[in-house]
């Protein structure tokens, strides 16, 4: 009953951080100039992954019959980097977007990092906070190559 818990609260810390990426993500399309649609191309498909994540996560708290968290960090063990980063989107210049955009896909690999790092998330869990990671990884080196990109 304690690890159904404790995986529970871990669960709901990243769905919380997926919603801090989907609100960071939506400022950052808002603060992008028109002419740059492949970037709010990117962003929305961006925010409709961290949709589905939470969707997957929240499915599986409901197995465990527990209570899905609907809001954002604003405390919670694992990170909430993503706090700094939603405060940060006052700049209208693309590099600094893509800049302040890498800094939250790291926060957010930090704390998929940290959940897998618990020992009492069972393994079928483990699968799916791994498939998940993997793909905000590529997230995170789409956005990094970008900002390099950009001068």
């Amino acid at each position: 009953m304690e690890n159904t818990q404790a995986t529970t609260e871990v669960l709901n810390d990243l769905i919380k951080i997926n919603n801090d990426r989907i609100e960071g993500y939506e400022r950052a399309t808002k603060d992008l100039k028109d002419g740059e649609t492949d970037l709010k191309s990117l962003f929305t498909t961006l925010i409709g992954d961290s949709h589905r994540y939470k969707l997957e996560l929240g499915t599986e708290i409901e197995v465990l019959g527990k209570d899905m968290e609907t809001g954002t960090t604003t405390s919670g063990k694992i990170h909430r980097a993503w706090l700094d980063v939603k405060a940060a989107f006052t700049a209208h210049d693309t590099h600094d977007i893509l800049e302040e955009c890498e800094f939250g896909e790291d926060a957010i690999l930090k704390a998929y990092k940290e959940a897998l790092e618990e020992e009492y998330v069972p393994a079928y869990l483990r699968q799916l906070i791994t498939r998940q990671q993997s793909e905000l990884l590529d997230a995170h080196d789409e956005i990094k190559a970008l900002r390099d990109g950009v001068h």
